[in-house]
């Protein structure tokens, strides 16, 4: 089954929502635990979990789930680039590596 260019967009926009989780809970972890910023970002931390999981759903009603689950490793990839963006971490050559490792997969896999 082919994968069109629509499904691939989603799925890589499910996953960017996907990696902000990263920004609420490093954020949170700042602030003392049960203190109200802490509260406020820990519950964005899931309110944006569940959005993910409804969204998540609606694609494998659309996608097989081998097809939508070889995108997962993008999280990753966003991840790190949240990361430096907005928290300042450093890119490393083996995050560069690793990065192409999982998009090359993902080209390889899509178009087989």
């Amino acid at each position: 089954m082919r994968i069109k260019w629509t499904d691939i967009l989603v799925l890589i926009g499910i996953n960017m929502i996907y990696a902000c989780v990263g920004i609420c809970t490093k954020t949170a972890a700042q602030y003392t635990a049960l203190s109200w910023p802490y509260l406020l970002w820990f519950g964005g931390a899931v309110v944006i979990i569940a959005l993910y999981a409804l969204l998540w759903q609606q694609v494998l009603r659309r996608i097989e789930i081998s097809t939508a689950y070889m995108f997962k490793g993008t999280t990753l990839i966003f991840t790190m680039l949240i990361a430096a963006l907005l928290f300042g971490e450093t890119i490393t050559i083996p995050n560069i590596i690793g990065s192409l490792i999982i998009v090359s997969g993902i080209v390889i896999l899509a178009r087989s």
